[in-house]
């Protein structure tokens, strides 16, 4: 019985293996997309707390040294909020670059494997045949045989 053989299954190989390495990018993508905006969100919930308790100082006795440290470090949080959004949209992008090279990768495995489907039923059509020309040959011999 003949063997089914893909003559670019190695391309086929190589295309998964690449689809594998951009699967893997793609989530370490992800995870920094989510890290940097965990960061965000802390050093948000951080500069509410500063707020509030700049507030807090301007209520009762006042004391010019507190306010004026809390003033700094509400705009130092503002600051690194600000570097932390640019950090975010960054990841974003990373992550959009990345989604679309999985993406291409992804397309270009699956053009490979539909391929290798139609060389398969090419394979098999052609098996068919042969085995139905063995049949018809060997009722065509026994036929004769029998006529004589």
């Amino acid at each position: 019985m003949a063997k089914f053989q893909y003559k670019l299954q190695s391309v086929l190989d190589i295309k998964q293996k690449l689809e594998n390495q951009e699967k893997i990018a793609f989530g370490l993508a992800t995870a920094k997309l989510l890290e940097e905006q965990d960061t965000l969100q802390k050093l948000m919930l951080q500069k509410a707390g500063y707020d509030r308790q700049a507030r807090k100082l301007l209520e009762g006795s006042i004391n010019l040294l507190e306010i004026n440290s809390c003033r700094k470090a509400v705009e130092t949080m503002k600051t690194r909020i600000r570097a932390q959004v640019f950090e975010v949209h960054k990841a974003e992008k990373q992550l959009d670059i990345v989604r679309q090279r999985l993406n291409e990768v992804m397309i270009e495995r699956k053009t490979y494997e539909k391929l290798r489907e139609k060389k398969f039923d090419e394979f098999k059509a052609e098996l068919l045949y042969e085995e139905n020309k063995v049949v018809d040959e060997l009722v065509s011999y026994t036929y004769h045989q029998n006529e004589e």
